[in-house]
């Protein structure tokens, strides 16, 4: 290879003697002798003359040493780089959710290991972070919903289950549970068609044989935790996703129990990139498990 040719080239030039530039590359007489032969031979010139058991550098040589100087620091500036991001001492990692309530403790972990990665997060529906995804436009993302794909590795993240949210003065606000035929008495505060979210709370009254007397929809979930501290009425969400108002109280249900889970995702061909692995490891060790289990 010529770069081998050329950093032989170059320790002979510095040294003087070949046996000298072989000890210093750390390779045998003969090797560094035969890179020598094989580029002068190569390109048809004299690099070194010889002189007792020295050797001096050509005309042709002294015209070649600086550009091969210089691309040996490029090459050595390369391999540094290349040591940094494979210690994650710098690099980037480009991560995609649908919500910060259970990835945000990984990324911050992440942050304290890893200060010299760029990391970024991106926030959209599960569609459009999955098409990223698959897009190369993000290396890691989280989402509630559960995909089967051979293309992607998956692990679970977070098992949180859902629970009556109301306002404090709510007339449910103090039982110890709260049933679903209690609970669809009361104006229901539910997210968007396509939700997750929503799908999970239908399946809860699916099951109990209810069915919601008044609902009132919601594009996210803080707008929901805005609308119930009004007083606007009920919902169902997943425990760490209540939003922190002073006002809400949260109560377990009493007949139906059903969990939400997120899921953290990665193009299995990718998964031994040094953060996107770095990343994973954590997330493996970060497990979100329902406090009730």
């Amino acid at each position: 290879m010529l770069a081998l040719e050329l950093k032989s080239f170059h320790a002979i030039a510095c040294t003087n003697s070949i046996t000298r530039a072989a000890k210093e590359l750390g390779i045998s007489q003969p090797t560094v002798t035969s890179h020598l032969r094989q580029l002068e031979a190569k390109y048809g010139i004299e690099l070194f003359y010889r002189r007792g058991k020295g050797v001096y550098l050509s005309e042709e040589g002294e015209h070649l040493l600086p550009q091969v100087e210089a691309l040996l620091r490029q090459a050595a500036q390369v391999d540094f780089q290349l040591r940094d991001l494979r210690d994650l001492k710098k690099g980037k990692l480009r991560i995609g959710a649908t919500g910060p309530y259970y990835i945000m403790g990984v990324l911050q972990q992440f942050v304290r290991t890893y200060p010299g990665v760029e990391l970024t997060l991106s926030m959209d529906n599960s569609q459009r972070v999955l098409a990223s995804l698959m897009d190369y436009q993000l290396d890691v993302i989280a989402s509630s919903f559960l995909v089967e794909d051979e293309r992607m590795q998956r692990i679970l993240l977070a098992s949180d289950p859902l629970v009556v949210v109301v306002r404090a003065d709510h007339p449910l606000a103090h039982q110890p549970r709260v049933s679903t035929a209690e609970l669809v008495s009361y104006p229901l505060l539910l997210r968007e068609s396509g939700s997750m979210t929503r799908d999970l709370c239908l399946k809860v009254f699916k099951r109990a044989g209810q069915a919601p007397h008044r609902v009132l929809e919601m594009g996210s979930r803080e707008a929901i935790g805005w609308a119930i501290a009004r007083g606007m009425g009920a919902s169902l969400l997943p425990l760490r996703e209540v939003p922190p108002h002073t006002e809400l109280r949260t109560i377990p249900l009493a007949d139906i129990s059903m969990h939400s889970y997120e899921y953290v995702y990665c193009l299995k061909e990718r998964v031994h990139g040094h953060a996107i692995h770095a990343f994973l490891e954590l997330v493996q060790h970060s497990v979100v498990q329902d406090p009730h289990l």
